[in-house]
This record gives structure tokens, C-alpha cells and sequence, in this order.
């Protein structure tokens, strides 16, 4: 029985997928479940299993786009596990005969004719600060005529010899999604960015007493997530215009905080969603962003994962990056931008002292969040930042850690 294999939906609203890369070969005999394929959808790369165990026949190439519902291979059930054969013999090695090496060819250099130049090329060439030397002539006997040293340029060091090759290679589905979305973003938003600095002593304190106890009790690191996700949660309550989208004419404003986090893929930027997080322990926080983020380096993230959010943060400093404008990730209305820590001078109740400072960056829609609300929020997050223990943590650490 041939089983034609139809491409499946990944989800709503997405109507073709792009086969990335087969992971058998045509002919080859696939057990039930298998993967056999990778495909990009224009939100995520998924494993395409197989849906019965036979020899497959291939119906689409790498990069081709395939409708949802299309046939993408066929499946002769019918056919019979191969049957591991016994141990081959060895064949004996082969004796390479000894060819004689051939004659060296005499190479003869092209050497210019130093010196053999016209009155007039001499000249010119001494405008240019030319050497005759330099210049191979066209003329009689080699000699450098005046169009020679016309046409002659002077040598800026061009390095030659090196490669000078280029590749040629079609986008994924998902980074042709990204580049739409971006674009989109820059040119259907009123797209605006404030800046803070925050310090982090605080944080680099609590993190320090309770890093060690916090990984013993719950298996996970205490990182800058958790204190950056709590702090939007909070600053979004007080400013729920920036916890807002356009939708048409309406403006939908919501009670609930979906944070999207972008971490780094092996197919690119994804943007993995921390549902509810207004209801996250900081363990909790740290344990959803983890969880996310092994699943979006390991390619199992799924489209449900990567939809919704309704604020995103994106942590830029974990690359070195010490400042950026970060680009809102639509329909969303605001995107906080996480920088490098940096030791830097600031003034503290009058002195000048050295302190661990990140830069911080709000891109939103200036069509639905006013000059007020965007300051006011990014001003929200950096009090929280410099003092969680008692905004964050209700001066309660152990507690709000759950030690």
C-alpha cells in the first residue's frame, strides 16, 4: 500500500511550510515516527514525522515551499525492513602503482622592460611618481609608450591574490517572516526609544548572598531574568498603556502580562512566551525561561509557544552589546532592550563612585503610549531594579526566593 504524507498545520493562519532539510535520503526505509524532515514555517522549525514504517519516496526538494495538506512524500507500507547482512570480508587494500612523476615544465617570467620608456612616458610617469619599472610596456621590444603611462595608475597596496568568492543562499521561511515583521514594524508603528541607566549593585549583591542556595534548592541559576521580568510585570500594571495593542480602531488593553522573551536559535531570533507571568515566583520565572530556552537552541519550540505576548525584553548584553534601539515585535506596542554591565562613574549622595550600570532602552508606539507612560514605565523599571528587595521582594529575600 503506498501512504501518501501530507504536510500537517503547524498552526493557525499558516498556509505553506518550507522543507529546510530531509533527514533520510530517497529509498530509504523510515520507521513509524521517524523524523524525516525539518520544515520552516514563517514562525518556527519543526520535525516532521513519519507517519507509517516503509520505503519513502521523496515529492519535494530543500527550500521548496509546500502547501498545508500538499503531498510531501510517499510511504510503500508494503515493503520489508531491510536485514542486517553478516560482517563484509575485507576486501585486501589496493597496491597503487608508482607513476614516474613527469618532467618539470621551465616557467619563463614576464619581466617588465625597466627603463625602456618614450621621453614623453618618462614624463607623465614621473607626474604620477610612477617607476618604469613598475609598468609592463605594450610597445615595440617592451618599450613603454606615452598611452602606456597615460593609462598607468598608481598602486594603492590592493592586496591581490585572495579569494574573491561569494555564496548565494535562499532565506529560511522564518527569516523572510522576521524580515517582513521588522520592516513592518519600522513602517506601520510611530516607533519611539527613551533611555535609563540602572544600577546594579543591588542585584549584583542579592545574587551574590543567594546564588548558591538558590541553585542547591531549585536546580537553577539566579539570573537578571528573573528580577528584569518581574520589574516589567510590575511597571506594566502601573502603565497598562504599555501592556496595550492597536487592533483596527480599538485599542485592546489587557490584565494579564504574556512576556515574550527573544533568545537565540540555531535557525535565528525567537521569541518564546512566559504566559501569566504576573503570577511567576522568580523561580518560576527562571524555570519557564529556561525551559523556553533549551527548547528553542534544541529546535522543538512550537508555534503555540511563540505566539501572543503582550511585552517583550530582549537581552542584547548577553552579546557585549552596550546600547540599542530595539525594534517593537508588532502587534505588541513596546519591547525593553537589556544592555551589557559595565563598571562606570556616577555620582551617589554627592560622591563619585564606581558601580556595575546597565543601559536600559523602551522602544514603543508613540500611536497608543504617550511621552508620560513611556518614561514613567522605563522610570518603574529602573526603581525596581535598584531596589528589589524591598519593591520586589516585600524585604523578604529568602521568601520571595523560596529558601
Amino acid at each position: 500500500m503506498i501512504l501518501e504524507m501530507k504536510v500537517p498545520s503547524p498552526g493557525e493562519s499558516i498556509k505553506e511550510v518550507e522543507i529546510a532539510t530531509w533527514l533520510v535520503k530517497d529509498g530509504d526505509y523510515v520507521v513509524k515516527d521517524q523524523a524525516i524532515a525539518e520544515v520552516d514555517s514563517d514562525k518556527a522549525t519543526l520535525e516532521l514525522p513519519a507517519e507509517a514504517s516503509g520505503v519513502i519516496t521523496l515529492k519535494a526538494s530543500e527550500g521548496d515551499a509546500v502547501a498545508v495538506g500538499a503531498v510531501v512524500c510517499l510511504i510503500d507500507t508494503s515493503a520489508t525492513a531491510p536485514t542486517t547482512s553478516a560482517t563484509p570480508v575485507a576486501e585486501a587494500p589496493k597496491v597503487e602503482e608508482k607513476k614516474p612523476a613527469p618532467a618539470p615544465v621551465p616557467v619563463v617570467a614576464n619581466t617588465p622592460a625597466s627603463g625602456h620608456a618614450s621621453p614623453a612616458a618618462k614624463k607623465i610617469l614621473a607626474e604620477k611618481n610612477i617607476e618604469p619599472s613598475d609598468i609592463v610596456g605594450t610597445g615595440k621590444g617592451g618599450r613603454i609608450t606615452k598611452e602606456d603611462a597615460v593609462n598607468a595608475v598608481p598602486s594603492m597596496g590592493t592586496p591581490t591574490g585572495g579569494s574573491r568568492g561569494a555564496e548565494r543562499q535562499k532565506l529560511s521561511m522564518l527569516r523572510r517572516k522576521v524580515a517582513e515583521r521588522l520592516v513592518a514594524a519600522k513602517n506601520e508603528t510611530a516607533m519611539l526609544t527613551t533611555f535609563n541607566e540602572v544600577d546594579m549593585t543591588a542585584i549584583y549583591a542579592l545574587r551574590e548572598e543567594y546564588k548558591e542556595a538558590f541553585k542547591a534548592k531549585h536546580g537553577l541559576g539566579l539570573g537578571f531574568m528573573s528580577f528584569f521580568t518581574k520589574a516589567v510585570v510590575r511597571a506594566l500594571q502601573l502603565y497598562p498603556d504599555v501592556n496595550s495593542m492597536i487592533d483596527g480602531q480599538e485599542k485592546v488593553t489587557y490584565d494579564f502580562c504574556d512576556i515574550s522573551v527573544a533568545v537565540s536559535g540555531p535557525k535565528g531570533l525567537m521569541v518564546p512566551v512566559v504566559r501569566n507571568a504576573e503570577l511567576l515566583t522568580f523561580r518560576g520565572v527562571e524555570a519557564e525561561i529556561k525551559r523556553l530556552a533549551l527548547r528553542a537552541r534544541d529546535g522543538q519550540i512550537t508555534v503555540d509557544e511563540m505566539t501572543g505576548g503582550t511585552f517583550t525584553i530582549s537581552n542584547g548584553g548577553v552579546f557585549g552589546s552596550m546600547l540599542s534601539t530595539p525594534i517593537i515585535n508588532p502587534p505588541q506596542s513596546g519591547i525593553l532592550g537589556m544592555h551589557n554591565v559595565v563598571d562606570r562613574a556616577i555620582v551617589k549622595n554627592g560622591h563619585i563612585v564606581i558601580a556595575p550600570v546597565m543601559y536600559v532602552a523602551l522602544s514603543y508606539d508613540h500611536r497608543i503610549i504617550d511621552g508620560r507612560e513611556s518614561v514613567g514605565f522605563l522610570v518603574a523599571v529602573k526603581e525596581a531594579l535598584e531596589n528589589p528587595v524591598e519593591i520586589l521582594m516585600d524585604n523578604n529575600p529568602k521568601k520571595a526566593l523560596e529558601l
